[in-house]
């Protein structure tokens, strides 16, 4: 375990970025971009339901969570995806969780057989880029994990045909991520269902990442239960109200799939996890019956991307992606472009290259980007934008010369 953990910590990227920047001044008031933590308020009646719901704080949480709370999730995944009343069951197919970081992190350990060093090492599939998590959930559980390209060229989607023979006899998990972070694209039907059928015929597991699926542009975003083809064999969808909800200090989401998985990453909670508290469960009861919060959201980062558009323009391959509250910007060096934003214009943002890992030709597909974050009100994101342009513009005169 101590070899895993070392190994852990090279795919931190707030990590690296930190050391990145440290011993530099920013050169004007903090504007944090780097990460994906909404900074709107979120819908009042959150609190109002959590003091209502106080005397609970002295009570264990359940790892099931409650019924209530099961029947909020079912009731939304029916409606979002149209999909029959009895597709899910609400006591074995469903499950809270603290913020579908940790349920990320549990399911690598739930589905990853055990490896002590010999024979072939199971594999854990992933875009490249990548969330973090997905990364350091298969290097704890034993796993190597594969990186996939996940780039313009595939419309940052990776294929799971492009995955070896050689590979799929060792697969136990694959990450899938739609609207995918760190570039906003959205998967189609046809595409949810290729992953399933893959994973099923292959005998893996596939954890569809839907985190962001109520933050998009357009048309909604498919789901994988949409594709289920009636069973749920082989098959977990993360959601979160981190995102959905603007709550990310509630550590509040859900995991909803194959009932064995659920079995094994509730056991994983009840020796060494954190369930969602009665309070919690309660506030998140009422978040999940309510859409005119998201409806809200959704229409402020419309607001953001506009200003981006407007603000940006044509530079660094800007485009407004379909889904997500991410730009993913081509500045020709994310982590100059890092340095430079946080000494000239106190700009925190995350270099592209902190998501990636090098190919088999030894190139860094995040190395030309930096993340931006929209997570904050429009005026602020002007503000912000106004400061990446006016330093980025500088640095491409100043390199003209």
């Amino acid at each position: 375990m101590t070899d895993r953990l070392e190994s852990l910590l090279k795919f931190h990227p707030f990590t690296r970025l930190n050391a990145l920047l440290e011993g530099i001044r920013p050169g004007e008031p903090a504007l944090v971009f780097s990460v994906g933590e909404p900074q709107a308020a979120p819908p009042a009646f959150l609190a109002q339901i959590l003091e209502k719901h106080k005397a609970e704080w002295s009570r264990y949480p359940q790892s099931a969570g409650t019924p209530e709370f099961r029947g909020a999730v079912v009731d939304w995944l029916c409606r979002r995806y149209r999909l029959p009343a009895d597709f899910i069951d609400r006591d074995a197919e469903v499950m809270p969780c603290a913020g579908t970081r940790e349920a990320l992190f549990h399911l690598a350990l739930a589905a990853v057989p055990e490896w002590q060093g010999k024979g072939e090492r199971p594999v854990v599939l992933m875009p490249n880029p990548f969330y973090h998590v997905y990364a350091g959930a298969a290097a704890v559980a034993g796993a190597e994990p594969v990186f996939l390209p996940a780039t313009r060229a595939n419309g940052f989607l990776p294929e799971p045909d492009s995955v070896s023979p050689e590979l799929l006899a060792r697969a136990a998990l694959a990450y899938v991520c739609s609207p995918s972070n760190p570039q906003g694209a959205i998967a189609s039907p046809e595409y949810l269902a290729r992953w399933l059928k893959h994973g099923r015929r292959h005998g893996y597991t596939v954890a569809f990442d839907e985190c962001y699926a109520e933050i998009y542009r357009g048309a909604a975003p498919a789901g994988a239960l949409e594709v289920a083809e009636g069973r749920l064999d082989n098959l977990i969808v993360l959601h979160s109200l981190s995102k959905r909800s603007a709550a990310p200090g509630l550590r509040s989401g859900f995991i909803a799939g194959d009932r064995r998985l659920i079995r094994r990453v509730t056991q994983l909670v009840n020796f060494g996890g954190v369930a969602p508290s009665f309070p919690a469960l309660a506030a998140s009861t009422a978040l999940w019956r309510d859409e005119a919060h998201v409806a809200a959201g959704r229409e402020r980062y419309r607001q953001c991307f506009a200003i981006a558009s407007r603000v940006i323009g044509r530079r660094f391959g800007f485009c407004d992606p379909p889904g997500g509250f991410f730009l993913w910007l081509d500045v020709g060096d994310g982590e100059a472009a890092a340095r430079r934003l946080w000494a000239e214009a106190g700009l925190r943002v995350l270099p592209g290259a902190y998501m990636a890992r090098p190919d088999a030709a030894g190139v860094n597909p995040g190395q030309p980007y930096i993340r931006v974050a929209l997570v904050h009100e429009p005026e602020v994101v002007e503000q912000g934008l106004a400061r990446l342009v006016a330093v980025l513009d500088g640095a491409t005169a100043a390199a003209a010369q």
